[in-house]
C-alpha cells in the first residue's frame, strides 16, 4: 500500500482556449487533511471532477488510491467518498431513507447497512429525527447526513467540495471535527474552501488561483516562506477615513503598499519593510487629522499570504471569505 493517496502530475484541463486547470502537481498522503484554498471559478471543482474520472484530463496525469480516474473510475470509485458543493440527498426521502439508498448503491449488504444507518445517524446528530423528511431537516443536519452518505461505504479517500458553504459556524466547528475523526482512521481527505480560518485547520494548503497552483506547504511554512514584505495593523480611531487616506496613497505611489484591507476594527497595512515604513503611515494619517492608536509590526494571516502568493504569480488578488468572528480549535493528532 503506497504513501500516498492522491498523485497528481501536471494536471491540466482545457475547455476550449480557456485552461481552467494549468499543470498542477501535489500529492495527498494517507490520513492527511489536504485544503485546496481558492475563490469561486479558481479550478478546484474541476480538478475534483477530474480526479473522481468525471471530467476527461486534457493533460497530465493522476492517480487516486494507485487508480487512473481517466480509465479506472468504476473501480475507484468503490473506494473513494464525494461529496459535492450541494447536498446530495433527496428531500423526499427520511435521513434513514437516504442513507438506505446511497449505501445500497454502494453494494453493502443487508447487515452492514443496518449497522451503517446507525452509525450515520449517531454521527450526524439525528438520533430521534431519522424518519423526519430530510427537506425539513436544518442545514447543520443536512450537512452531516450528506456527508454520511458519502462515507456510508468506508471510502479511504474522501473529497469534499466547500461543504460548510452556507452553514452557520456551530455546524462547521462540528463538521470539522468529523474531518479530523476520519483522518485519524487513515481516511486522506481533499477538502476546497475559500475560508481562510478553514484552511488554518488543514494539514497542507495549496493555494489556487485562475486554475494554477502558486503556493503548497503547512499553514505556518506559508507564512514563514510566501509572504512578501511585512504586515503592519494599523489601530486608530477613524478606520474607515484611514482607510480611504492609505488606499489614495497606495494607488498613487506615495508609500509602497503592496495591500491595504480591513480585518475587523483594524487595518492591515503590507509593505515592503516594517521599521521603515511605520513612521511613514503615522505621519500620514496624522497629517490627515486622523488619531493613530497603534501601528504594530504582526505576524501575517494566511490571507495577507494568499493574496501576496496570488500577487507574486502576476495575477489580480481574489476574494476569499475570512470570518473575522470565528475561530475554530481542534487537535490534529
Amino acid at each position: 500500500m503506497g504513501e500516498y493517496a492522491i498523485e497528481v502530475n501536471d494536471l491540466t484541463k482545457r475547455f476550449g482556449d480557456f485552461t481552467a486547470v494549468d499543470h498542477i502537481s501535489f500529492r495527498v498522503a494517507r490520513g492527511e487533511v489536504y485544503g485546496w484554498l481558492g475563490p469561486n471559478g479558481a479550478g478546484k471543482t474541476t480538478t475534483i471532477r477530474m480526479l473522481l474520472g468525471l471530467l476527461k484530463i486534457s493533460e497530465g496525469s493522476a492517480r487516486v488510491l494507485g487508480y487512473d480516474p481517466s480509465t479506472q473510475a468504476k473501480e475507484m470509485q468503490a473506494r473513494v467518498g464525494y461529496m459535492s458543493q450541494r447536498f446530495t440527498l433527496y428531500n423526499d426521502l427520511t435521513a434513514r431513507e437516504n442513507i438506505r439508498f446511497y449505501g445500497l448503491a454502494y453494494g453493502l449488504s443487508r447487515r452492514d447497512l443496518k449497522r451503517r444507518q446507525a452509525e450515520i445517524i449517531e454521527m450526524a446528530g439525528l438520533r430521534g429525527r431519522e424518519n423526519e423528511l430530510t427537506g425539513n431537516l436544518s442545514g447543520g443536519w443536512k450537512q452531516r447526513l450528506a456527508l454520511g452518505c458519502a462515507i456510508v461505504h468506508h471510502p479511504e479517500v474522501v473529497f469534499l467540495d466547500e461543504p460548510t458553504a452556507g452553514v452557520d459556524p456551530i455546524s462547521r466547528r462540528e463538521f470539522w471535527g468529523l474531518i479530523y475523526a476520519m483522518a485519524k482512521k487513515g481516511v486522506a481527505v481533499l477538502v476546497t474552501t475559500h475560508y481562510m480560518d478553514e484552511a488554518e485547520l488543514c494539514q497542507r494548503v495549496g493555494f489556487i488561483s485562475e486554475g494554477q497552483l502558486v503556493a503548497l506547504d503547512t499553514p505556518d511554512q506559508l507564512k514563514q516562506t510566501e509572504m512578501r514584505g511585512h504586515v503592519l495593523e494599523v489601530n486608530c480611531a477613524d478606520t474607515e477615513g484611514a482607510m480611504r487616506v492609505l488606499q489614495q496613497a497606495k494607488e498613487t505611489g506615495r508609500l509602497p503598499l503592496d495591500e491595504v484591507a480591513l480585518y475587523g476594527a483594524q487595518i492591515h497595512a503590507v509593505v515592503p519593510d516594517a521599521e521603515t515604513y511605520t513612521g511613514s503611515i503615522a505621519n500620514l494619517l496624522a497629517d490627515a487629522g486622523i488619531e493613530v492608536k497603534s501601528i504594530v509590526w504582526i505576524a501575517p494571516t494566511l490571507e495577507d499570504v494568499f493574496i501576496s502568493s496570488v500577487r507574486a504569480n502576476g495575477e489580480p488578488a481574489a476574494e476569499c471569505r475570512c470570518p473575522s468572528s470565528v475561530t475554530f480549535t481542534f487537535s490534529q493528532g
